[in-house]
């Protein structure tokens, strides 16, 4: 088997505040491949993109690193320092981060932004950097490329200016892109087309992208391989038709349940009943157990493992749902 691109295991990233530990997230493992697609997906506070900024090492204080180690092309990254980081952020490693109307200094041109990653990582001249910024512009359809250079952020619309952002991330073909929530605050139709147009950057640059989203109709339609993430935690992880079509934990069949079907018979939605628990004070056992139909004494008293219930296929639920 390939050695994976990147590798988290027994990943550990809390924060100490002054109410409590927050296990944001608490022993992940997962591994992402050369050119692959992995969607992370979740309800708000489910550690998700915690998981992403712990990858490239943007945790500040109150949080820290508790255990665990990450592995990128074959190199460990938890134990390496700001400096040494810095210079693998934004050339092999990049982010795109949530919302695209404060993502872009609203001071600077969209040719100053583009080219201060060049100016770190390459040694390419003011006239290489204006050509390279022109055709990522292109790239990820912008009109008219060259006089736009010159304008800046709030002369873009939202999704046009997410489009800038992802222009930013692929600049200097980074192996591997963490994108998390790419498509907040955009309607549904930019929405489409800015994730068909990142699969099919990804695709053609041959680019890793760890896709990370509340939607779990957004990964079903982008990701090879998808990890579901309930207060810290992996409950589910699989290959894309095992998580949609056979999903064995009732947390993602709740995920799946909440999403309306464009076609066949219409069915009332259905909700998950209750709330996300604090994290501060999860409860004992299974984090799940209190919103769970299927809960039993012992799913309140034990913390289920993940277990393989398929080939690639694992779930964390003391009663597997059948298929």
């Amino acid at each position: 088997m390939a050695r994976p691109l990147l590798a988290v295991q027994g990943l550990k990233t809390h924060f100490h505040t002054f109410a409590g530990v927050i296990k944001a997230v608490d022993g992940v493992d997962f591994a992402l491949g050369q050119g692959e697609i992995i969607g992370v997906v979740g309800e708000s506070g489910g550690g998700k993109s915690v998981l992403g900024f712990s990858i490239i090492g943007l945790i500040d204080p109150p949080g820290r690193l508790e255990a665990g180690e990450i592995w990128f092309d074959g190199r460990r990254l938890d134990n390496l320092g700001e400096e040494q980081l810095r210079k693998i952020r934004g050339k092999d490693i990049t982010m795109i981060f949530q919302d695209p109307m404060t993502s872009l200094n609203p001071l600077y041109t969209i040719q100053d932004q583009m080219e201060e990653v060049m100016k770190l990582h390459d040694n390419l001249n003011a006239s290489q950097r204006r050509q390279r910024c022109i055709q990522l512009l292109k790239e990820v359809g912008i009109p008219e490329p060259e006089s736009r250079l010159k304008n800046y952020p709030h002369q873009f619309s939202g999704g046009m200016r997410q489009r800038v952002i992802i222009a930013i991330a692929l600049t200097l073909h980074p192996k591997l892109v963490i994108a998390d929530e790419p498509t907040t605050a955009l309607d549904v139709t930019i929405q489409a087309q800015i994730l068909k147009m990142m699969r099919g950057l990804v695709k053609d640059h041959q680019t890793s992208l760890m896709l990370i989203t509340h939607d779990l109709a957004v990964v079903a339609e982008m990701a090879d391989t998808i990890i579901v993430m309930y207060c810290g935690r992996i409950v589910e992880r699989g290959r894309n038709s095992d998580i949609i079509r056979g999903s064995r934990h009732p947390y993602t069949r709740g995920l799946l349940a909440s999403i309306p079907k464009m076609t066949g018979h219409q069915r009332r939605l259905q909700q998950i009943p209750g709330m996300v628990p604090d994290v501060r004070s999860l409860p004992p056992g299974c984090s799940f157990a209190p919103r769970c139909e299927f809960s039993q004494d012992r799913c309140r008293a034990e913390a289920p493992r993940l277990i393989g219930v398929d080939a690639e296929h694992d779930v964390a639920c003391h009663f597997p749902r059948e298929r």
